[in-house]
């Protein structure tokens, strides 16, 4: 009797989880705000993909949608029907219900002017935060959203996913094109009037043209046509960097990049699924990817590039934007 007592006694000990095993089996809830983009389906169809064995997954949503915008307001019942059905992700009807029930959050909303008003709960609530594009609605915003991030000691960030196009990465990890001398990058950019001009869809390429050419961009220069964008950036050591919006003929993305070795093209779109890697690993480990000094300066080059429309294609200055932008908060 005694010697069975013992049996099952170290059964029950074999069977309980040990504390490092039950933290490797517990999964980072993720929560979205602003489910009216597409966005939001191919994320969550990614990260919830057993397969992928990310160790994370979106468990709930808040819709928000933005009536002004048609884009938006026309979208986000389908895609938060869509979100909870097919994905079983539960609807809650406020930011701080979400944030109660997740350990970080993807803020979606296609609109960036909501942006800084949905950030604030969740900084409040230390829960780490990943905007997407476009981060917010103006420099003074993006800039807003750091500083109550920095002052919550809460991670946040932001990028678009063309960062993380293969042709820019492989080629940073083999430094194929030696020394970065200058960038012309490009994108689709049609407009949507709540926003600077380039925030909407510019921000793609412009994301690429960072990716290459990192910061230092001192002043900008834009000339637009119906059809076209064309904005030149000057960076230090007179390297230039170009980024060009289409809205008329094929809609592409891409850069021509010039090195010191050799001339690469690279910058096409490919997929979600490397940001998404990213996503990840922040959760995980709390390490923003993109410094925010890069993506102030990325604000900062599309709002310069709205005063250079304005004042017919002057020169306008990025540290002179970046502190204007201050000033507003």
């Amino acid at each position: 009797m005694k010697r069975n007592i013992i049996v099952i006694a170290l059964l029950a000990v074999l069977i309980i989880p040990l504390p490092d095993v039950q933290a490797q089996q517990k999964v980072f809830r993720i929560g979205m705000i602003g489910l009216d983009t597409s966005h939001v389906t191919a994320f969550t169809k990614v990260i919830n993909n057993p397969a992928n064995n990310y160790g994370c997954k979106v468990v709930v949503g808040y819709s928000g949608g933005s009536p002004d915008v048609p884009s938006s307001a026309n979208r986000v019942e389908g895609y938060t029907k869509q979100l909870h059905h097919e994905y079983g992700v539960e609807i809650v009807d406020t930011i701080e219900e979400l944030c109660q029930k997740v350990d970080g959050v993807l803020l979606e909303s296609v609109d960036g002017r909501p942006h800084l008003k949905q950030a604030k709960p969740v900084i409040a609530a230390k829960k780490p935060l990943f905007i997407d594009k476009p981060m917010a609605g103006s420099l003074a915003d993006v800039l807003e959203i750091f500083r109550l991030a920095e002052e919550n000691n809460v991670p946040c960030w932001s990028s678009s996913s063309l960062r993380y196009s293969p042709g820019i990465v492989e080629m940073k990890k083999t430094g194929s094109a030696g020394d970065i001398l200058g960038c012309d990058a490009y994108s689709p950019c049609s407009l949507e009037e709540h926003h600077p001009d380039l925030y909407w869809y510019g921000v793609h390429g412009v994301e690429i043209l960072y990716a290459v050419m990192g910061t230092g961009c001192q002043s900008v220069r834009r000339i637009q046509t119906p059809d076209y964008e064309f904005v030149v950036g000057i960076w230090e050591g007179g390297r230039i960097g170009t980024y060009r919006g289409l809205r008329k003929g094929r809609h592409d993305y891409g850069a021509t990049v010039f090195g010191s070795k050799s001339i690469i093209q690279a910058g096409k779109y490919g997929g979600y699924e490397p940001l998404v890697d990213e996503i990840i690993k922040f959760f995980k480990t709390g390490n923003v990817p993109v410094p925010k000094e890069e993506t102030i300066e990325i604000f900062a080059f599309m709002s310069a590039a709205d005063e250079s429309k304005a004042k017919g294609g002057a020169t306008v200055s990025i540290s002179e934007t970046i502190e204007k932008a201050k000033k507003r908060n």
